[in-house]
């Protein structure tokens, strides 16, 4: 039976983001960059403070194609993102994937990517595209 997906159909999530998220992904990631770790350096740019990394929004996203939508089996093959405001530490996020376009014959989903802010603010917007290979076959 073929999972039912369809035009439109979303999944999101909320997340803030702690200090300590930012430090362990400079960690994991290798990006030390001063503007997400050091305050005082962070005050002389254009932010004024800290900031989340652009890659960390980026994973809210991945964890919904992976975990929500389409779910289990799907591969991340793209991301197209626009990062349109600061995030600040401590800030709180709201992360949403639309469907736009399904590719049955090739096995490819489509989403449009948005994350907000409190104030519902875009913050981060692009487009994704998965590979599901459940798609365009039977799932038994």
């Amino acid at each position: 039976m073929k999972p039912m997906i369809h035009l439109g159909e979303s999944a999101s999530v909320t997340r803030t983001f702690s200090e300590n998220d930012v430090a362990f992904f400079s960690q994991v990631s290798g990006d030390c960059n001063p503007l997400h770790l050091n305050e005082e350096y962070a005050q002389t740019t254009v932010f004024k403070s800290r900031v989340v990394h652009g890659a960390l929004l980026n994973a809210l996203f991945s964890s919904l194609l992976g975990n929500e939508l389409p779910g289990e089996g799907a591969i991340y093959c793209k991301q197209e993102s626009s990062f349109i405001k600061p995030v600040y530490i401590g800030e709180e996020i709201h992360a949403s994937v639309i469907i736009k376009e399904i590719i049955e014959s090739k096995n490819r989903i489509v989403f449009d990517t948005i994350a907000k802010n409190k104030k519902g603010e875009t913050v981060v917007k692009g487009e994704a595209m998965v590979l599901y290979p459940h798609l365009g076959k039977d799932a038994s």
